[in-house]
């Protein structure tokens, strides 16, 4: 399993608040700033197909500009399995 990539903008409210979630459930993971430069920007849009953050990408699975419910049911889906 690869460490999941979650796909972020500085000062998105949505963002800070799955980072949160994740650092309190002791998730790992490794963020990227997509403002900080074109090539993380085209990253992002490549493996989601828009520009939308937060996007989490998860051993090719994408949940895209999701709130913390979603990302609750994301995780519980993929621990069930």
């Amino acid at each position: 399993m690869t460490e999941p990539v979650l796909y972020v903008k500085h000062g998105c409210p949505y963002c800070a608040a799955a980072m949160k979630w994740l650092d309190q459930h002791q998730v790992s993971y490794r963020d990227v700033d997509v403002l900080e430069t074109d090539e993380a920007m085209e990253e992002l849009e490549k493996v989601s197909g828009q520009d939308s953050t937060p996007t989490l990408v998860w051993d090719g699975e994408v949940l895209a500009d999701f709130d913390v419910d979603e990302l609750e049911e994301f995780l519980a889906q993929r621990s069930g399995r």
